[in-house]
């Protein structure tokens, strides 16, 4: 199954209106969801629930009546749930509830983008064993992707095809095999969302695909064209990876 094609069908639950307008526009450039349906109160959600299917629920913890909390143990099998709060000492019984991230408001778009990266790497871990049955394995390596906001978009980038991840102030440019794609993010967030099996950071300012390093010395690596610099802080952990003494 291509996750590409999955489009998900996702509940909002909150009793404040500013956070579900808040989530609503963060998912509104994500082609692989459509939000159908607000919910003001958890009842409301269940009822939602009960005669619709629903593959991801935002769900705001505190609210009048039925907590969020609850909700999910009334449900016999429910949907994935990413909990919002405002109130930290909801964590640990989110997590007992196997959600699948638990965000405090305010939620940033950096920290919103984290958590659907989970859902989609849930997805494609959940799918890989059908993918390997009806392809070639590495073939699978095409369905992990990430998001990054770029101008007034969210883009989609598979990870595939990133040779290496710039940064430039609070800005990085995404170096891929066409392109390049400049984004208003840290580097150290590509650190969280790409997968650390694969990517190395060489350089306060570098992070590069491990599989597609060409060369590399004690200094530099060599890498689609471009030599880029190892940073002293990072060599030990380089000449780890790299399974060399430099």
């Amino acid at each position: 199954m291509n996750e590409a094609a999955i489009k998900l069908k996702v509940l909002l639950v909150d009793d404040e209106p500013y956070a579900l307008d808040i989530l609503e526009t963060y998912l509104q450039g994500l082609t692989e969801m459509e939000v159908i349906g607000k919910c003001s109160h958890a009842l409301e959600a269940f009822q939602i629930l009960q005669r619709t299917s629903v593959d991801l629920l935002f769900l705001d913890i505190r609210m009048p009546g039925l907590q969020g909390t609850e909700l999910i143990r009334t449900l016999k099998n429910p949907p994935k749930v990413i909990f919002t709060t405002a109130f930290e000492n909801y964590a640990l019984e989110g997590f007992e509830l196997n959600a699948v991230d638990y965000l405090l408001k305010p939620i940033s778009f950096p920290r919103f983008l984290k958590a659907i990266d989970k859902v989609f790497a849930l997805l494609h871990t959940r799918n890989t064993h059908t993918i390997n049955q009806i392809t070639e394995p590495s073939l699978s390596v095409q369905e992990v992707f990430i998001y990054l906001k770029v101008e007034r978009k969210t883009m989609k980038i598979n990870v595939v095809d990133i040779l290496w991840i710039e940064s430039e102030g609070d800005y990085i440019k995404v170096k891929l095999k066409e392109k390049v794609v400049v984004s208003k993010h840290k580097i150290s967030l590509l650190e969280e969302l790409l997968p650390e099996d694969q990517f190395i950071r060489i350089h306060r300012s570098y992070m590069v695909s491990i599989v597609k390093i060409n060369s590399f010395h004690a200094n530099f690596v060599e890498i689609g064209g471009a030599k880029l610099p190892i940073g002293r802080s990072y060599k030990e952990e380089c000449r780890k990876r790299f399974k060399t003494s430099f």
